[in-house]
């Protein structure tokens, strides 16, 4: 056994009070299995699968504990620094409350808002989280029962709490969860605030509380004035009163999570709750998520019982949630098929609608934002129309807080996507929103009729552009440094072509290169910690050029394209 993996592994034993996750890891010892310890004791390094295999490898400087990322955490349940567990919870939850201490003392009295989902262990973990900052004096503002995500972020906006914490590994499988942070504007927490929060965290190892029931009296139950104040927000984003007669048939699935109550309760404001049809076996919470492979709209199959449903009941369209709701997918079917909308098309339906209910004529100061790897069909649109699009780094960790520095300067946003079925209405939260996001779509098929004959008018307006996206599921954070350090090797400074097609740009946001800007260095913020590399690619015949962009995900154990 390698002398820093048994440090670690009595580390571990001397900081767990769980008996369960204690258990797993005096298991392992007395298996003498070094391989599986390295993996839950030791984090990122790139060097640990090689040291997984050759025992005898030095580690001494592996690094201890979650790396804290896309707007906090998202891992693997089990035992082990590298796992989400009780005490790596705590260890979280500790730093987070010491980092706003000293940022403001205020933000105690301010409070702090915590969710969870379905998940195995969130509830549990939430409740944690809710004792360590009771234990720091915090006021905690407590969803007693289980939301969708975007209910954290709204609480945070209207209760002016200090931060936000949500328990859920949204669309991830079912052995995984995480911990996702967000700060006082409501938006996810991005650089460098991040690293401040990982610092704390780092400083603040020793678990200073464990258990919640001596603290169950300490939070203030937030979740029927928060539903209903939601209910107000987003059934005020669009008027319904001349197109309600309208309203679409569909077959709804919530993908064994959270989203029913929350789309039952808006749909029963406007007297709309007969409008669908559930699939029922996917109705209610089930951590297991036991119909699907992977608990994702986007994943192909996930809508074969809603598509199944539909057919049995003579409807047409489906919408469906991923487990937290924070991420809305849609089908219609065409003919005697079923067409799946790319989060593209249903993105820019959704900002062609938001534009034409606008009360007024959209200018310069008048804003939408996707992604770097969205279609650059809003870009035409918005020169086409007279409003200005804003393009920011994958995540909406960035397109929140992006569209929070434009209305700080005066600008109007009035929506921001990206093509993995997010969808943001600012009006409502700085952040993706499943619900709203259907909501709004239902309201502009209302007036539209079908989406996919409307789609094909504005192709017809501002050009056709198809999205196709894939992905490869890496074993590990090795295999997908090899696989992007393959492409950077193919040319110098970047390859000259791409299958038969001219390269005429290439942009590579992990080194800081862009072969389009004057001094090479691209325009949007670069990170050597995430892979991304995008090239423009020259027309044919057929077609006036690719855009391609490949990127490590950050949240899940995928090499994504687009």
């Amino acid at each position: 056994m390698p002398t820093e993996v048994n440090r670690l592994a009595q580390e571990w034993l001397r900081l767990d009070k769980d008996p369960a996750t204690r258990a797993e890891i005096e298991r392992l010892l007395y298996e003498n299995d070094a391989e599986e310890l390295g993996r839950r004791l030791l984090t990122s390094e790139p060097n640990i699968k090689a040291w997984a295999i050759a025992t005898h490898a030095d580690c001494t400087n592996a690094n201890k504990g979650l790396t804290f990322g896309t707007a906090g955490l998202r891992a693997q349940m089990g035992a082990g620094f590298s796992q989400l567990n009780a005490l790596t919870i705590i260890q979280t939850s500790q730093g987070l409350a010491e980092y706003l201490l000293a940022s403001d003392h205020q933000n105690a009295e301010s409070g702090v808002v915590i969710g969870h989902d379905a998940r195995h262990n969130s509830q549990r973990f939430a409740e944690l989280v809710a004792a360590v900052f009771v234990h720091k004096k915090f006021r905690v503002l407590w969803y007693e029962d289980l939301v969708h995500t975007p209910m954290v972020p709204f609480a945070v906006k209207h209760l002016d709490a200090s931060a936000g914490v949500m328990i859920t590994a949204s669309h991830n499988p079912a052995q995984d969860n995480g911990y996702k942070v967000y700060a006082a504007n409501g938006a996810q927490i991005n650089s460098p605030i991040d690293a401040e929060i990982a610092a704390s965290i780092a400083n603040n190892l020793e678990p200073e509380v464990w258990g919640f029931s001596e603290h169950v009296n300490s939070q203030l139950d937030i979740l029927r004035p928060m539903k209903l104040k939601y209910q107000d927000v987003v059934t005020g984003q669009t008027d319904l009163r001349e197109h309600i007669d309208n309203f679409p048939r569909f077959v709804y699935t919530p993908m064994h999570g959270v989203g029913l109550p929350f789309l039952i309760g808006i749909l029963n404001r406007c007297q709309l709750g007969r409008s669908f049809v559930l699939v029922k076996e996917q109705a209610e919470p089930d951590p297991t998520f036991p119909t699907v492979k992977y608990p994702n709209p986007e994943e192909s199959g996930a809508l074969d019982l809603a598509m199944a449903t539909a057919d049995d009941n003579g409807i047409k369209m489906i919408l469906a949630n991923d487990p937290d709701a924070d991420r809305f997918a849609v089908a219609e079917k065409i003919g005697d098929e079923w067409h799946q909308f790319t989060g593209d098309q249903v993105g820019c339906l959704l900002a062609f609608y938001l534009f034409s209910c606008s009360s007024r004529t959209m200018g310069p100061d008048d804003y939408m934002l996707n992604s770097a790897v969205s279609s650059e069909m809003l870009t035409v649109m918005g020169h086409k129309e007279g409003f200005s699009v804003v393009e920011t780094l994958t995540g909406f960790k960035w397109l929140g807080n992006v569209a929070l520095e434009l209305q700080k300067d005066g600008k109007r946003v009035h929506f921001a996507y990206e093509e993995a079925l997010g969808y943001m209405l600012p009006e409502v939260v700085h952040d993706k929103d499943g619900i709203a996001a259907a909501f709004v779509f239902l309201s502009a098929c209302a007036n539209w009729g079908s989406p996919w004959a409307k789609l094909q008018q504005l192709y017809e307006r501002y050009g056709f552009f198809e999205t196709m996206n894939t992905y490869w599921r890496s074993p590990d954070i090795v295999t997908t440094q090899q696989a992007f350090d393959t492409i950077r090797s193919v040319g110098d400074p970047y390859p000259e072509q791409v299958g038969s097609r001219k390269v005429l740009r290439w942009r590579d946001l992990t080194m800081g290169y862009d072969s389009a800007t004057k001094d090479h260095a691209p325009l949007l913020p670069c990170s050597q910690s995430s892979q991304m590399i995008t090239c423009w690619l020259s027309e044919t015949e057929k077609d006036q050029g690719v855009r391609f962009t490949i990127r490590a995900s950050g949240t899940e154990p995928k090499i994504k394209s687009m």
